[in-house]
């Protein structure tokens, strides 16, 4: 950006650009050695990638600010000022995406059935617990179909529901409880593997198990939205996705990646799987302390391993699971899978390249590869110390 004498954007100072109210800005996240902002337009569904210098320029387009207030922020900020084919350069790309307001909105570009929140080019979103990138094919096999026609007002009504129980004085103990829970999971491992290898034997509570388990699949991805929903998401489909002979529900939060704060989008991926291990709350107590039958005492506690099972395999850090995004926004970083493996092929051939990546950016790519790394073999520990159980008992 070449520097420029004053009047250079004569007949464009005075103009006030304003983006469009459907358009999000996200906070700076790493993608590969840069920093980037995502920008998306939600009334199309598309969404690009700028820099740290267009973003500050972007973000700054209010209605109230006319170029040359802008030009004199940026010009303190950085030591340069924008001359007018520079401005109109920007102005351009911005009216043709349709980002200005009195600019016509490009086509609504649809997101497919089960879309992950924020899933679009630019944001690694994947597929997973909060629905799938793209739109899938269709057929007898595989599918989708929404459930609600207005999955954001749906969303809203169960927000005002049970949003009462995100209060801190409610939330705190509930996790407490929850805390609580796997910790007899942990100290009884061994007995309810056993309880889980009858359950496999009785075609009846199998069933009635696998669906329980299924139920609690659903309530997960409503959580998703429930909680996107009380720090100001939107919620765009509510629907079932089938891969015969498996059928899912799925919840796709549009805006996941634009929320307020990087905790709010870090509870909004972390909401699933507690609902999952609240869900099994009250199924524990009538373990510990209900006088059931041995089948049905068996049975429940098969319940308790399969569903924490479930929850917590949820929060592995591995692309689509929810702990792959917790750990994107813990690293604060887009695409953080691809950008870990292309950071660690150039470290692993000493390339000089590898050296440009800024200091913060090589910290995260190594934090979250040593995460994945410790992950996979804690779970690889878990199925071997319960095949032995299973097999020695």
């Amino acid at each position: 950006m070449s520097a420029a004498p004053p009047g250079a954007v004569e007949g464009l100072a005075e103009y006030r650009p304003e983006l469009r109210p459907e358009v999000l800005l996200s906070d700076a996240m790493l993608h590969g050695a840069a920093t980037v902002h995502l920008i998306k337009d939600t009334a199309s569904g598309g969404s690009f990638r700028v820099g740290p210098k267009e973003h500050f320029l972007i973000a700054r387009m209010d209605g109230r600010r006319s170029l040359a207030e802008i030009g004199e922020e940026y010009a303190r900020e950085y030591g340069r000022r924008l001359d007018a084919a520079r401005w109109q350069q920007i102005l351009r790309m911005l009216g043709t995406r349709g980002l200005l307001a009195g600019a016509p909105a490009p086509p609504a570009t649809a997101p497919g059935p089960g879309a992950r929140p924020g899933a679009r080019p630019g944001d690694g979103a994947g597929t997973g617990a909060f629905g799938g990138d793209g739109r899938p094919a269709r057929g007898v096999l595989r599918g989708s179909v929404r459930l609600v026609a207005d999955a954001d007002a749906t969303t809203d009504r169960l927000h005002r529901a049970v949003g009462f129980l995100l209060a801190p004085g409610l939330l705190v103990p509930l996790l407490a409880l929850v805390l609580a829970m796997e910790a007899v999971v942990a100290l009884r491992a061994g007995e309810l593997l056993i309880h889980t290898r009858e359950l496999f034997t009785n075609p009846v509570l199998l069933t009635g198990a696998a669906t329980l388990l299924w139920f609690s699949t659903a309530l997960h991805e409503l959580a998703h939205g429930v909680v996107a929903r009380h720090y100001g998401g939107t919620v765009a489909e509510i629907g079932l996705r089938w891969r015969l002979p498996v059928v899912i529900m799925y919840c796709t939060v549009d805006n996941y990646l634009y929320l307020g704060s990087r905790w709010q989008r870090i509870q909004t991926a972390l909401a699933g799987a507690v609902m999952n291990l609240l869900f099994l709350l009250p199924f524990c107590a009538l373990w510990l302390f209900a006088p059931l039958d041995a089948a049905t005492h068996h049975a429940l506690g098969a319940l308790l391993l399969l569903g924490s099972v479930q929850a917590l395999a949820m929060l592995v850090p591995l692309p689509p699971l929810d702990g792959y995004r917790i750990a994107s926004q813990l690293c604060g970083a887009t695409e953080l899978a691809a950008s870990t493996g292309a950071y660690l092929r150039l470290a692993a051939r000493r390339d000089p390249a590898a050296g440009d990546y800024p200091r913060h950016a090589r910290t995260a790519y190594r934090a979250y590869a040593l995460s994945a790394v410790l992950a996979l073999a804690g779970v690889l520990a878990a199925a071997v110390a319960a095949t032995h159980h299973l097999l020695t008992v």
